[in-house]
């Protein structure tokens, strides 16, 4: 995970473990096939014609011979909601260190990392079956160090077991959301989309409703790749749990491993083509690998947007 994910583990708070995830993300941009990828961070951007003189950085012109213009506290570039799933599926773990729940909120965090270094303001929503938590796009340090302790209460929740069965129902909350935003915004949104497939169309359904809010929409599909795609356990019978309905079902996977990949690749590609058609961009992130080219999907996203 860029770093040892016991080490991560072993960093306290929250935002210790997010900076240095996004800075070794940054450094590793450098190392990569992605060289040469321009992140801009908000301390600075580049001198245009009609910015104020008088704003340039000196110090930095004199090291890169290039004029910089400083930016500061409120000037804010975008609005951004990162919206959360936190229904019992995703604390589903089996082969990766971490449950969908804490590699997602690690990657949030992540997330608002960098939407704060770069001045946009940023918001968060929690939900399961409905909103849980909403919190409004700002970009001061102050409203950043609220959502990260939001985020560690749901990371202390998992960790005592606390957690009653809840079901996830994406489309309402995201229609919801598209409902209560006034302002355009990025809507990014980490879900295991572990619901009904009748509940996929609906979640379609609700992403169109945001993006005819003039809302772009980012989608990030949080999965432990290797069992859930894959159905890669080793031999033997299994006794599998519905992990919000507690509903059981005993069988070997090795049984029905090529015609569930099968059928988990058809509909992949079709609900895909069904975000693509919808303006929505979507990107899977799988929990046994680092964020890099998740926090670069992101990038790239904000970068399109200017």
């Amino acid at each position: 995970m860029l770093l040892d994910s016991d080490i991560l583990t072993q960093l306290a708070p929250l935002e210790m473990k997010a900076r240095r995830i996004v800075e070794g993300f940054i450094s590793g941009l450098h190392r990569s096939p992605y060289h040469g990828f321009s992140v801009e961070f908000a301390e600075h951007k580049p001198y245009n014609q009609g910015d104020d003189f008088k704003h340039i950085d000196w110090k930095v012109y004199g090291k890169t011979e290039r004029f910089y213009v400083k930016r500061y506290e409120a000037e804010t570039n975008l609005r951004a909601h990162v919206v959360l799933d936190v229904s019992s599926s995703m604390h589903y773990k089996y082969f990766a260190d971490w449950s969908k729940l804490k590699y997602a909120i690690h990657y949030a965090a992540s997330l608002m990392y960098m939407m704060h270094r770069q001045r946009d303001a940023c918001g968060m929503v929690l939900f399961d079956d409905e909103i849980r938590t909403q919190f409004p796009a700002k970009s001061s340090y102050s409203h950043l160090r609220v959502l990260y302790t939001e985020l560690e209460k749901v990371l202390q929740d998992e960790k005592n077991e606390k957690e009653e069965r809840k079901r996830s129902a994406s489309a309402n909350a995201l229609h919801t959301l598209a409902e209560s935003l006034k302002n355009r915004s990025l809507v990014v949104i980490i879900t295991d989309l572990f619901e009904n497939v009748s509940g996929h169309d609906s979640l379609i359904s609700a992403m169109r409703h945001l993006r005819h809010k003039r809302h772009e929409v980012l989608l990030f599909n949080v999965l432990e790749h290797k069992s859930e795609r894959e159905l890669d356990f080793p031999d033997g019978r299994y006794l599998f749990e519905d992990m919000e309905t507690g509903e059981e079902m005993e069988m070997n996977p090795a049984q029905f491993r090529e015609s569930y990949k099968k059928k988990v690749r058809e509909y992949t590609q079709k609900f895909k083509i069904a975000c693509n058609e919808a303006g929505v961009d979507f990107e899977e992130i799988d929990t046994q690998k680092p964020f890099d080219l998740a926090l670069l999907a992101y990038l790239n996203k904000r970068k399109r947007l200017g």
